[in-house]
């Protein structure tokens, strides 16, 4: 059995998914409010979903750089317990809007290579979490939910003196190598437990969790 790896499966958008999800042992799930993404949800449609979510699972709300007036849109309906920035927001807005909200956030940083590892650094002081995500290939309209991965091995060891979450193209095949090539204590899936895009797959999420603890 490996430690316990917490998970996050994101761009939930049925009763389906978010009800095999929570049965399988997710300990975050993941709504997006970014209109251009296939996993996207009105604020009236995440309202619904959470309605009867445990409160153990964290209910964790994806954007990507929000103004105040989205955010006021989506947190005036939805109860979420953490926010995912995953755009280009800058320190002092990651701040503002921890301020502003009273809820923790997570950002976002992007991966290619060793280097853009160095990005964390400025966020250290004003988020609560890291993840970790796969760049997006050249010319991708979207900044995750991609299916590329990157090279684990320059995770490994690493410490920020925040949690971290890895994520980019892990699927029920390759999670259990991510988590013991990286030392990820937490993965985050979007793509890759679907039968198309912005269509989650229950069987293929049961097999993710699985997989990533080593059940």
């Amino acid at each position: 059995m490996t430690a316990h790896v917490e998970i996050k499966i994101c761009g939930i958008t049925d009763d389906e998914s978010m009800d095999a999800a929570i049965e399988a042992g997710a300990d975050y799930i993941g709504l997006v409010f970014y209109p251009p993404s296939p996993r996207a949800v009105s604020a009236e449609r995440a309202a619904e979903l959470v309605e009867f979510t445990p409160g153990e699972v964290t209910k964790v709300g994806l954007f990507v750089d929000p103004n105040n007036a989205t955010l006021d849109g989506v947190l005036t309906q939805v109860r979420l317990d953490l926010l995912q920035l995953h755009g280009g927001e800058t320190p002092e807005r990651i701040e503002a809007i921890r301020l502003e909200y009273g809820l923790p956030v997570m950002k976002v940083i992007q991966v290619a290579e060793a280097a853009d590892l160095a990005a964390a650094e400025p966020f250290l002081a004003v988020s609560d979490r890291l993840l970790f995500d796969a760049r997006p290939p050249r010319g991708a309209v979207l900044p995750g939910g991609n299916a590329v991965s990157f090279d684990w091995t320059i995770l490994k060891g690493r410490s920020w003196g925040l949690p971290w979450m890895l994520a980019g193209g892990l699927t029920p095949d390759n999670v259990a190598d991510a988590v013991r090539i990286s030392g990820a204590r937490a993965v985050d899936v979007s793509s890759g437990v679907e039968s198309a895009p912005g269509v989650k797959d229950p069987e293929r999420i049961r097999a993710f969790i699985r997989a990533a603890r080593g059940e």
